[in-house]
């Protein structure tokens, strides 16, 4: 076991100075690997040494347990990455989950939101706020999440140096350490200035206090220096409460697929929708091409004589 758990770590250090892999990723490769460490000690057995035989099984054994399509391919991926990093190491000769295939996933269309619901989300984060200072930096907190598509854990993090200056776009590091630029709408360039002019302030009052000045545009009190992506799916949840909105179909996420689904609406190319999400691979944005679907079934709808001919018929 003691072997097992030490293999997954050089694995995990690999992986984060090699492959500059996210907090995020690394985290979760060390839960899956750690499950299946757990599962080979209970059975006398190391992971390294498995079997194409073991692996199945263990897949067959989380089946049983009832675990979702979805988590069973993340744990396979999990361990098909562990023994190709074997093979480089030179432990193994061979990669035993080379030719297994996890049970094909079902790819979900996101949740998404409309227009009119984005609307009244961006309007209630700028009004329920406790006092002036909430409700600057909550307008800024949502119109800059729509207006570029970032991932809550880039917003949250994102250095106040990189916003100064009334920047007509900014550059948003995001998984691997990957940079990128994306845009801002005036009404997101508005809302970050007004935030800044009040965040400087009660910075500067901080300071003279005793503190160390943020190098956040959005700092907290807390251990990490700024708010954290908990925190913000906590508010959002409220702000869709007090909309109207059905709070299980808000998360901080929901924006990042709105602003996406929105631009292809309108027009957008998939491969500046993948730039500005920052997908490695524009397979992962293509799930959005669903809006184009709905998009062409309503221009048949709306415009072939066929279409028109039998709704007067109803």
């Amino acid at each position: 076991m003691k072997t097992d758990l030490n293999d997954v770590a050089l694995f995990l250090e690999t992986k984060a100075a090699e492959a500059g892999a996210a907090e995020n990723t690394l985290a979760a490769y060390a839960r899956d690997l750690k499950h299946a460490s757990f599962w080979c000690a209970n059975r006398s057995e190391t992971l390294r040494n498995l079997s194409r035989a073991d692996i199945e099984a263990y897949l067959v054994d989380l089946s049983s347990e009832g675990l979702s399509s979805a988590t069973r391919a993340r744990r396979l991926s999990a361990i098909k990455q562990f023994f190709q990093f074997c093979v480089e190491e030179g432990w193994r000769k061979d990669n035993p989950s080379l030719q297994i295939r996890g049970g094909s996933k079902k790819k979900k269309l996101p949740k998404t939101l409309s227009l009119e619901e984005v609307d009244r989300l961006l309007d209630v984060a700028m009004h329920s706020g406790k006092n002036a200072a909430e409700r600057l930096r909550d307008a800024c907190l949502m119109q800059l999440l729509y207006a570029t598509g970032m991932r809550v854990s880039e917003l949250m993090a994102l250095p106040v140096a990189a916003t100064r200056g009334n920047p007509a776009m900014i550059l948003v590091k995001g998984k691997g350490s990957k940079e990128r630029l994306v845009p801002l709408s005036t009404p997101a360039r508005d809302a970050l200035a007004k935030w800044i002019v009040k965040r400087d302030q009660k910075d500067e009052l901080s300071v003279k206090s005793g503190h160390a000045s943020s190098a956040y545009l959005f700092p907290s009190s807390g251990q990490l220096g700024h708010l954290t992506r908990h925190w913000f799916y906590g508010k959002i949840k409220l702000w869709a409460k007090t909309a109207g909105i059905d709070p299980s179909k808000i998360s901080p996420h929901t924006i990042r697929h709105a602003f996406a689904s929105h631009l292809l609406a309108n027009g957008a190319d998939l491969r500046i929708i993948q730039t500005l999400l920052g997908h490695a691979d524009v397979a992962t944005t293509e799930i959005y091409t669903h809006v184009l679907d709905e998009k062409l079934q309503s221009l048949v709808e709306d415009h072939h004589p066929l279409a028109k001919r039998d709704k007067s018929t109803l």
